[in-house]
Order: C-alpha cells, then sequence, then structure tokens
C-alpha cells in the first residue's frame, strides 16, 4: 500500500562544516558580554540582531504548519533569553559608568528608543514600559505557560492510545512496517517537543520577571551614581540615567514580548497542511454569514449620531463586499452533455449461462449512508485499505487472496455493513461516517459522551464519538479509528479466520506451480505421483484452518512426499507436516525466545483424554469437559494479561481433538504437540490443567519447572 512519508526534513541533510558552530558562538559572545566591556557601536549592532532574531522566531512560529516543523524552538527560545538578559548586563555597565556624559552613551538604539520612542519623557517611559511587561507577563507569558503545562500533561497521557492506534493500523493492514516505526518516533518527537515546550516557558516568565528588576535596581543604581559619585542634579540624574534604563528596558522588553507571542502560538497551534495565516484567514472568512452579520453591527454603529460615521460605514461597507465575494459559487468546469442514445429495440434473445451470476468469493455490501466511504470522489479511502488489508494477509498467509466485491445494498439499514465468504454472511456490523470509534482495550480512565456499542471485530466495549473528541478519548488510554478502520480491520480479522475457506484447488496448484519452478523434481513426485491435488488441498486446508500460513510450501511438500505414500488420511498428514514446520510455528508463537512459558495437562487428564480418543467405552463425562475448559480459559487470561500467547502443549494423539474442541473459545491460543517444539528450544510449565488447586501454576506431573523439548512429560 502506497503511503506518504511525512518525515520531518533531515536538518543534516544539507549541513555544511560551518553549520554546527553558530550555538558555541552565541554562548561564547553571551560569555563576553558578560566580563568584557562594549564599545557603543557594538551595543547597537547586538540590540539590532536581537531584534532581527526575535521577529525572524515570530515569522517561523506563524508560518510552520504544525509544531513538530519547529522542534528546535525551545532551544531557541533559551539561547535568545540568555542573549537577550547577556545584553541587559552589558548595557547596564555602559550605562551606569558613562551615564553622567549623557543619553548617547550606551548607543544610539537605546537612545532613540528613549527619546523618540517615548518623546523624551521619562514619566511617559515608565507608564509605557509598565504596560508592556504587564501585556508580556501578565497576558501572553502566563497564558503560554499554562497551555504548556495541560498539553504537556495530555500529550504525555495520550501516548498509549495513539501507540495503541498505530498497532491497529498496522494489524490491520492499512500501513507498512515502515509507516509504523515512522508514526511512533513522531508520537515520541510531540511528547519530547512538548515536555520541552512546558519547561522553556519558564525562561519566558523568568526573562518578564528580570526585566522588571533590571529597571528599578538601573534606575536607583543610576540615581545613586549620578547624584553622588558625579555630582549631577536629581533632575539632571533622572533626565540621563532613567532615560537610558527606560530605553535599555524598551530596547529589550520588545523582542521578549516578540518571543513570548512566538511560544503561545507554537503550543497553541494544531496540526495542520497550512501555515497560521492561511487557517486564519480561511476559517475567518469562509462563512459569509459570519461578515455580513459584523457589517450589519457595524454599520448599525457608524449610523449612530456622535460616532465617527465615516470610519464605521466604510469598514463596514468593506466586510459586506468580502461577504458577496465569498458567498458566490466556486464556477465549476462545464461538462457537456452525452448525446442520448436511442432507445433499443426490446431484448428478445434467449437465456444463457452469461445470465447466471458467479458466487462471490469475498463479498462486501454496505448500506447507502456508507457508500461515500468507497467513493473516492468523495474522499472515501475504504477501497485503499481493503487492498492493504488483501496485500498484508497475501503475504502472511502465503497465498493471493481474491479481490473483495463491493456492492450498495438497499435492503440493508443505511449505517450497515455485511461481509460474506462464498454468498455465505461471515459477519456484519453498523459504522457511522464522520464519527470515530473510541474502543476500550481493557483500561481507561473515564467516560466518553456517545452512543455505547461493541466492536464487531472483537466484541469490545466501545463508544461512537465526534472526531473533536478523539485527543480526549486518546488521553483517557482509548483506541480510536475511523469508521474505514473499523470495517478495514474486521475483514481482516474475518478473513484470517476463515483463510481455509480462500483457497481450493486452483489455489493449491498456484502454489505448487510456484514451487516448480525452484524445484520441480519435487513437485512432480508428489503430484501425481504420491497423492492427488485433492489430498493436498485438504492438508492445506488444516493447516490454515488451525491458523498455520503455507508460505514454506516447499517444506510442506517435502513432508507429504515423505509420509504420503504410507496410506495416512489427511488429518494425520496434518500431524507430520506441523511437525516438519514446528521451528516456524515455535517462532510464530513465541517469537525469537528460546524457551516459552506453557499450559499441560495433568497426566490422569490425559490418559482419560487418550483413552476416549482411541475408543475405550464409556466415553467422556461432560462435566468433565466444561471443568478443563473453565480451567483453559482461566489459565489463558492469566497468561495473556502478562503478555504471552497461551500455548497448550499436549501429546500428538489427543492435540486434533483438543484444537476442535477448544478452537473459537479464544483469540491467539495455541495448542501444540510434544514433537512440534524444535529439539533447540525449551519449554516452561506456567500451569497444568486438571491437577489439584494447589498444584496448579506449578510443574506439570514428571516435568520440571523449565522443560527441554526432548524431556517433555509423555503421555
Amino acid at each position: 500500500m502506497a503511503t506518504t512519508d511525512a518525515r520531518l526534513p533531515d536538518a543534516t541533510a544539507n549541513a555544511t562544516p560551518l553549520t554546527g558552530i553558530g550555538a558555541p558562538l552565541v554562548m561564547l559572545l553571551l560569555l563576553s558580554m558578560i566580563v568584557l566591556p562594549l564599545p557603543p557601536t557594538a551595543l547597537d549592532l547586538l540590540f539590532t540582531f536581537n531584534i532581527a532574531l526575535a521577529i525572524i522566531v515570530l515569522l517561523a512560529a506563524v508560518y510552520a504548519a504544525r509544531p513538530l516543523e519547529f522542534a528546535v524552538f525551545p532551544t531557541v527560545l533559551l539561547i535568545s533569553t540568555l542573549l537577550r538578559l547577556g545584553l541587559n548586563v552589558a548595557s547596564t555597565r555602559v550605562v551606569l559608568l558613562d551615564g553622567h556624559t549623557g543619553t548617547a552613551a550606551a548607543g544610539r538604539v537605546i537612545e532613540s528608543f528613549g527619546e523618540f520612542v517615548v518623546g523624551g519623557s521619562y514619566a511617559v517611559g515608565l507608564v509605557l514600559f509598565t504596560i508592556l511587561v504587564v501585556i508580556n507577563f501578565v497576558v501572553i507569558t502566563k497564558g503560554a505557560g499554562r497551555i504548556s503545562e495541560v498539553t504537556a500533561r495530555f500529550t504525555l497521557d495520550a501516548m498509549p492510545g495513539k501507540q495503541m492506534a498505530i498497532d491497529a493500523d498496522l494489524n490491520a493492514g492499512l500501513i507498512t512496517q515502515d509507516e509504523a516505526l515512522r508514526r511512533r518516533e513522531e508520537v515520541g518527537q510531540e511528547a519530547d517537543f512538548y515536555g520541552a515546550m512546558d519547561g522553556a516557558s519558564k525562561f519566558v516568565r523568568g526573562d518578564a520577571v528580570a526585566g522588571i528588576l533590571i529597571l528599578f535596581i538601573n534606575i536607583l543604581g543610576g540615581f545613586a551614581i549620578g547624584t553622588l559619585q558625579h555630582d549631577l542634579s536629581a533632575a539632571q540624574a533622572a533626565e540621563n540615567y532613567v532615560l537610558l534604563t527606560i530605553g535599555d528596558g524598551l530596547v529589550a522588553q520588545i523582542p521578549s514580548m516578540l518571543l513570548s507571542t512566538a511560544a503561545a502560538i507554537v503550543v497553541t497551534r494544531m496540526s495542520g497542511t497550512a501555515d497560521m495565516g492561511a487557517e486564519v484567514a480561511s476559517q475567518l472568512t469562509d462563512n459569509p454569514r459570519v461578515l455580513y452579520v459584523t457589517a450589519g453591527v457595524i454599520g448599525l454603529m457608524g449610523i449612530v449620531p456622535g460616532m465617527p460615521n465615516l470610519v464605521f460605514l466604510s469598514i463596514a461597507a468593506m466586510l459586506g463586499v468580502v461577504a458577496f465575494l465569498r458567498g458566490q459559487p466556486k464556477a465549476e468546469p462545464v461538462v457537456e452533455p452525452e448525446p442520448a442514445e436511442e432507445p433499443r429495440a426490446s431484448d428478445t434473445r434467449d437465456l444463457s449461462w452469461d445470465d447466471v451470476q458467479e458466487v462471490d468469493e469475498i463479498g462486501l455490501e454496505v448500506g447507502y449512508r456508507l457508500i461515500s466511504l468507497v467513493d473516492r470522489n468523495q474522499g472515501g479511502d475504504l477501497l485503499s485499505r481493503i487492498k492493504g488489508v488483501r496485500k498484508k494477509l497475501s503475504q502472511e498467509l502465503g497465498f493471493l487472496v481474491h479481490s473483495v466485491h463491493i456492492r450498495d445494498n438497499l435492503d440493508l439499514s443505511p449505517n450497515t455493513y455485511r461481509i460474506s465468504l462464498h454468498d455465505v454472511i461471515a459477519g456484519e456490523g453498523e459504522v457511522f461516517p464522520g464519527r470515530e470509534l473510541a474502543i476500550n482495550p481493557g483500561q481507561v480512565f473515564g467516560e466518553l459522551e456517545g452512543v455505547a456499542t461493541k466492536d464487531p471485530t472483537f466484541g469490545l466495549d466501545a463508544v461512537w464519538i465526534d472526531a473533536s473528541q478523539r485527543d480526549e478519548a486518546q488521553t483517557m488510554g482509548y483506541t480510536v479509528v475511523d469508521s474505514s478502520t473499523v470495517i478495514a480491520t474486521h475483514l481482516s480479522q474475518i478473513l484470517k479466520n476463515q483463510a481455509h475457506e480462500l483457497i481450493g484447488q486452483d489455489g493449491v496448484q498456484q502454489l505448487l506451480d510456484k514451487l516448480a519452478k525452484t524445484s520441480p523434481k519435487l513437485v512432480e513426485s508428489l503430484v501425481p505421483g504420491v497423492m492427488g491435488l485433492a489430498e493436498v488441498t485438504r492438508v492445506v486446508h488444516n493447516l490454515l484452518e488451525e491458523g498455520i500460513p503455507v508460505r514454506d510450501m516447499r517444506t510442506i511438500a517435502e513432508a507429504l512426499a515423505d509420509n504420503g505414500a504410507k496410506g495416512q488420511d489427511s488429518d494425520a498428514l496434518t500431524a507430520k507436516v506441523r511437525v516438519a514446520l514446528g521451528p516456524a510455528i515455535f517462532q510464530t508463537v513465541n517469537g525469537t525466545a528460546r524457551e516459552m512459558p506453557v499450559m499441560v495437562l495433568d497426566s490422569q487428564l490425559e490418559q482419560i483424554l487418550l483413552s476416549s480418543v482411541q475408543g475405550a467405552p464409556g466415553g467422556l463425562e461432560p462435566s468433565l469437559m466444561d471443568a478443563v475448559i473453565q480451567q483453559v480459559v482461566a489459565a489463558s487470561g492469566k497468561m495473556e494479561a502478562e503478555g504471552r500467547n497461551p500455548v497448550l502443549l499436549v501429546a500428538s494423539s489427543i492435540r486434533l481433538f483438543l484444537s476442535r474442541l477448544l478452537r473459537g473459545r479464544m483469540n491467539n491460543f495455541y495448542i501444540l504437540a510434544y514433537e512440534e517444539v524444535p529439539p533447540t528450544k525449551s519449554i516452561r510449565v506456567v500451569s497444568t490443567i486438571g491437577s489439584n488447586p494447589a498444584q496448579t501454576g506449578g510443574s506439570a506431573p514428571g516435568a520440571t519447572g523449565a522443560t527441554t523439548a526432548g524431556s517433555a512429560p509423555a503421555a
């Protein structure tokens, strides 16, 4: 399945040898500013660079389509804050040492902000600086800090749900392994980013506090130095030192406010495909009614006597024009009508075999409200997801899964879908396009508002919620999927469980033809030399029915060729093939681990079952089998809770009997024979079925806690 690789651009792809020296140079510059006195010209240059850096950071935050595109922002915020504080130290030194010489002592930038921006009045400067500090500290910084804390907490809480959603998409075949790995990395990067932003917001808040303290310290210190050391009058000292201090504070406070705004923009951004300017313009003006109502209100205010009528009416007219333009329908391409077909003569031909519809191998019927899910013109992606399911199952099972015939069925409820195999209903469910299904995986931290239901695939408790509740549901631990994913996952599970119904003699012949390209003599000696195609097909069906893939067709063919001439039935031949496939079965069940935890039967119970299978009089008591089934279910649940696949290890003569008895009662439940465990692997008995309660969970009679395959207990 084709996927779009949306990886973040690699910052090192186009790096040059000089790229990585920027941050060290800034830190060295910071130390130099703190230790060495700087001339006014250097201060002008550094203050200008500081303002330019703040503007660059702000614009980068505005134009980023999603927060992770500016993942370096917390580090940039720290470095720019330290740079600004270093400039404050350097400018303070110059102001206090040379402030008595005039307002140009600390450079033209500080002088301009002290005289031109505030009109040369230190009273106006104090008021303006106070307003900027209130805006930055009380409004922007405090709000951004709170959002950072909440976002970081919710992002960390939502990580398990997002990871489970990725695993669900991977298991359903909707994404590839590489896409799943990329998404997991992105989830981790998102958590790291918002955690870093939570800490970086504290730097912004501390910078605002430091600006206030530095202002008052400089005013008091400069006034004292001017009057006591340089014998200036109080008015002259106030004019020189207070104006310089206010100019210094404004030069530092404006970049600080820009960076605080950038931080607030980053933490309040939602992931999207457009930058903030495009999204704001689109979402504010997409609905013409909003603009019409606003224009009406402004127009009414404009006709009130005493109001600036011209200004209000002009803005109202402008808003009305914009609303009119946004309300115009978009031009659609003109499609020439097709020429009308001439009426055909009545069909008088006789019936033929073409009028007999063939049975669909795999069918999917949908209600009329679900047609949008399969219509690409309406943004439906169900077809591509089903294709991904078929591809994944074909790779796992070892044969080509047939295409799925999708059609609408007006007899179904509008939101209902139905899956069929050979025109026999195999499953059905109900989904709601535009809403999402929040599945309870077993442990969640809250309840959601919505329509309570059951997951159609596994029967888990679930709730249909609005798409806007997705993040909240993931934070609570729910696995959230859309309607297409629900259908694709249900189809995947049904096809996996009924895989033996998806391949017939033609499919088995295709497997043999493919094997003949590499092992022609093996195929020639097997069919028709040893057995017929129908017998091979029955063995393949038996393997698939018990969840054993047929990818290793060569091993299957060799086992059949070795044992088929002995006249054994298909069940006995399947047992021989399972032994040959033992290493693959062991790896499917236990992965790469050498030791496999298993359940075993008590020796007396195993003898009773063996006697019954061999036809001993009396048979089995129903109460005994009910007790065995209950113990197996309980022990399996315990192993699943520990993160293990439930495995029951029994004698080969009763394995098939127990498999047919317990099949379908549990998911991912395996019943293996002792001979199927490779000699190089070992087992560890974690539960004994049929023993006394005191013995359950210990070793089976005659077996130690960790028993090698060669010394496993025999029936």
